[in-house]
């Protein structure tokens, strides 16, 4: 061999077989290996998710404690500019809050427990008479199919199911008193220290636009949480308020505690207000008739709409800049993994996952912010210095 072809030879690139990212080449190449980094990622959420779940005796009060401080924080930071001692105006705020938070749960909780048999014997009984309404209606409806849809309803509202998760849920008393007693806890040092325990995260962050990216996000996360429970208890209030009016002057009976269940099931959008409206509906037609219920519906389907098109944009602001369709499956997925305190839950995580994404991605640069307004972990005093 000459001089030449051995240097042609040693010039020569590897064979393919010899090359070893040989297999990760190409257009297949490169959608195996984003498949593999998606598949990572979803392995990560799983596991991240599954021990949330473990633990949810600590994570949800964490949760409720982060969006009841968000929602006070600006009450809190106006008794501060008004001249008022940081732990004056942090316990003021925080006995405040436990008393509205407490007296509003005891309120929903005799107010339903005393009239819950009623209330399920008269929804039964309205079911019964729109099934009765459908099937001798001019429409052509299959009896078959709408009797067993008739009977899987009234079954589960009759049955042991829901008896048995009344009585777990009363014997599953202490563990809601432990929660509630972490929650409150951790609220107070949330509104005492919250300043100091966030700039404490951020050091984590190397200085520059990682940890500015970092202080927005955290500035968003309390906008967006505080802005949404605010918000929503607004809306709550007006639903049941205006349909709870409707319900008195109809002479609807159980009107009161109807009412409540309109304010509870409203904390949960799209559907919460609705369902609870039908609720009402059903027991309107069992005890006032067909015109009283119609009236009802109607009222319910103004009060959606005023919600829809006045109320959450008004109120809500920025908070809930989410489309539908994925509020819709973040209530899917909440109550899927936790039941009506996930549904409850689901969408300002979902509207705090979307705002922080919008600002690491950069679409949302924070420029419509004063500087002062986000804290810098450099302005906060040491966690050590805070416990001498």
């Amino acid at each position: 061999m000459s001089a030449s072809s051995q240097n042609r030879v040693d010039r020569d690139p590897q064979p393919d077989h010899a090359r070893p990212g040989r297999y990760w080449s190409g257009a297949l190449g490169h959608a195996g290996q984003r498949s593999a980094q998606i598949l990572l990622i979803l392995l990560l959420v799983s596991v991240t998710v599954y021990g949330l779940l473990q633990v949810t005796l600590v994570v949800i009060p964490v949760l409720l404690a982060l969006i009841l401080g968000a929602a006070i924080a600006p009450f809190v930071n106006w008794l501060r500019r008004k001249g008022w001692p940081s732990a004056l105006a942090t316990g003021l705020s925080f006995l405040l809050l436990l008393g509205i938070f407490g007296g509003l749960v005891t309120g929903i909780v005799f107010a339903i427990r005393s009239e819950w048999g009623d209330l399920v014997d008269q929804a039964v009984a309205g079911f019964d008479q729109l099934y009765d309404f459908v099937l001798n209606g001019p429409l052509p409806i299959d009896q078959e199919m709408l009797a067993t849809a008739r009977d899987a309803v009234i079954d589960f509202a009759t049955s042991s199911t829901v008896s048995s998760g009344a009585i777990a849920g009363i014997s599953a008393a202490t563990t809601f008193a432990t929660g509630f007693l972490l929650m409150a806890v951790v609220l107070f040092y949330f509104l005492k220290d919250g300043d100091r325990i966030w700039a404490f995260f951020l050091r984590m962050f190397p200085e520059g636009d990682r940890r500015d990216k970092a202080r927005l996000s955290g500035f968003r996360v309390m906008e967006v949480l505080g802005g949404y429970i605010r918000g929503t208890a607004i809306v709550a209030l007006v639903d049941s308020v205006c349909i709870g009016a409707a319900l008195f002057i109809l002479q609807v009976p159980l009107a009161l505690p109807l009412t409540v269940i309109v304010f509870v099931g409203s904390f949960i959008p799209l559907v919460g207000a609705t369902a609870a409206g039908v609720f009402a509906a059903l027991i309107a037609l069992v005890a006032n008739g067909p015109v009283v219920a119609l009236i009802v519906v109607v009222v319910i389907i103004a009060v959606n709409q005023l919600e829809g098109n006045f109320l959450q944009p008004v109120v809500m602001g920025k908070s809930l800049s989410i489309h539908a369709l994925v509020i819709l499956l973040a209530l899917t997925a909440g109550t899927i993994l936790a039941g009506i305190v996930g549904a409850i839950l689901a969408v300002p995580i979902a509207a705090v996952g979307w705002a922080v994404i919008k600002v690491w991605t950069g679409e949302d640069d924070g420029e419509d912010l004063d500087a002062k307004e986000i804290p810098d972990p450099k302005d906060q005093p040491e966690m050590e210095s805070a416990e001498k």
